[in-house]
């Protein structure tokens, strides 16, 4: 793999200036707005992987935003790699939070980034870590490298939930055979301590409405008489964890998976500074379920969070309003043995179960995924892991990410394929967040790792 190595070296300029123009376009999938910019950025996918040597490269559409195909068939005898990535963002808000505008990318050091960070949505998740891919494989094409087959589904509805993927999956299964899937969706410890996540935890996401009076009333008539939306839903909110922070709602830990004395002996292995992650974050002490470490609370244990809370007047200035409804937005982080489906379930009987008399809840459940592990000790891991020594210089830690990607369940009850999260970003990029970077590092480390990855699972799998 050196010519590819050389290759991408040698083009590396051109490479970041193509990553660069595919971030300036805004490809928020929640957006309506945004449909065109949707359209223009699957077209950009596909013109860059026909580029790039791939053959019949294909727009799907689907019932949302659409799907870019393309492949290389070297050997139907050879091994395939069926690499997914998406190409949609998250909305950039809240924008007065930015340092530069998210969709004009900025080249900036940092602490953790000192050869250079983008500043821009999607740097990270999972535009730079998808483009990897595509500028791998062309180093790998343009020097007659590329050791096996390889098949790209790159979409534009992973941030909203990939509710068209299932259905195109289902409907190309022969098409869409291979041996593993791909993805670099995830991040590693750090640029100096490597590592590959083998589980990733599933997601349960609710709505919740809670209606008082059947009008916004005045809080000086009214306030005192009325039950108040708002605070009702504060205090429902706030029963939903106790005094030791577990989750209150029946049947949540029914079906947690007990994670055994040694593989906690190998997340307690792994090298986190808490110090530093609170100074990160701008926090005076961490939070959450007693017994547990930071690390096993956001990797083997469940979780309940508020995303978002809104009711009442919340323009400038002030407005003396006893709102009419209030709502709120929370997911549900789920561990091996869970099921979305069962979760969304409790907790929706749950929350009508603790509504007071004096106002009227609804609960709406949006999307879901299964939480999954993958093996350490098969050919795909092994060949990741190799990969990863030879360019980072020392073997990959296996850890548990936090974040849940549902489609990797999908894959392997549609596909009956394992996936390798070979992510190459770090947790403190900011994903979902203000000021999203991704490392000029990271983005040529995975460049040069990826090609590796083929060449070593090809071989073992010989």
């Amino acid at each position: 793999m050196e010519k590819a190595k050389q290759y991408s070296e040698q083009n590396k300029d051109r490479f970041l200036s193509e990553l660069l123009e595919l971030l300036r376009i805004p490809s928020v999938s929640a957006d309506s707005k945004h449909k065109a910019d949707m359209v223009r950025t699957a077209e950009f996918v596909k013109a860059s992987l026909e580029n790039a040597g791939a053959d019949k490269v294909e727009i799907c559409q689907t019932g949302g935003h659409p799907i870019v195909y393309g492949e290389k068939i070297m050997d139907v005898k050879l091994p395939t790699v069926l690499v997914y990535g998406h190409y949609d963002v998250q909305p950039p808000d809240p924008l007065d939070l930015w340092q530069s505008p998210p969709f004009e990318p900025v080249i900036k050091k940092t602490d953790l980034h000192p050869e250079g960070a983008i500043f821009a949505r999607g740097s990270c998740d999972d535009k730079g870590q998808m483009y990897m891919h595509v500028k791998a494989f062309e180093s790998m094409m343009k020097t007659s490298s590329l050791p096996c087959n390889v098949k790209f589904m790159i979409e534009g509805e992973e941030e909203v939930g990939s509710s068209n993927l299932g259905i195109f999956v289902k409907a190309n299964k022969e098409r869409l055979k291979a041996d593993v899937v791909l993805i670099s969706d995830t991040s590693m410890i750090a640029n100096d301590t490597p590592s590959i996540d083998v589980g990733l935890r599933g997601l349960a996401y609710m709505e919740v409405e809670v209606t008082g009076p059947n009008r916004d009333l005045h809080s000086g008539v009214y306030g005192g008489a009325v039950a108040n939306p708002a605070t009702i839903l504060c205090q429902m909110i706030a029963s939903l964890h106790d005094e030791n922070n577990h989750i209150t709602v029946k049947g949540f830990y029914d079906d947690v998976l007990t994670v055994s004395d040694a593989d906690r002996g190998d997340l307690a292995k792994i090298p986190f500074d808490e110090k530093e992650y609170m100074k990160d974050l701008g926090i005076n002490e961490v939070w959450g379920e007693k017994g547990y470490t930071s690390i096993e609370r956001t990797s083997i244990r469940p979780t309940l969070e508020v995303n978002g809370i809104w009711g009442g007047y919340t323009g400038e200035g002030a407005k003396t309003v006893l709102p009419s409804k209030a709502f709120a937005k929370i997911s549900m982080r789920l561990v091996p043995n869970q099921s979305s489906d069962n979760i969304s379930k409790l907790f929706e009987k749950h929350f009508l179960s603790i509504a007071p008399p004096f106002v009227k809840v609804k609960v709406s459940a949006h999307h879901g995924g299964e939480p999954v592990l993958t093996p350490t000790d098969s050919v795909p891991f092994k060949a990741a892991s190799m990969a990863m020594e030879k360019t980072f210089g020392k073997k990959p830690i296996a850890t548990r990410g936090g974040g849940s990607i549902p489609i990797v369940a999908l894959f392997e009850k549609e596909l009956g394929l394992k996936t390798v999260l070979f992510g190459f970003g770090l947790d403190s990029d900011n994903l979902h967040s203000p000021n999203e970077k991704y490392g000029l590092f990271n983005f040529y480390k995975g460049i040069e790792t990826i090609p590796y990855f083929f060449q070593y699972f090809t071989a073992l799998k010989k």
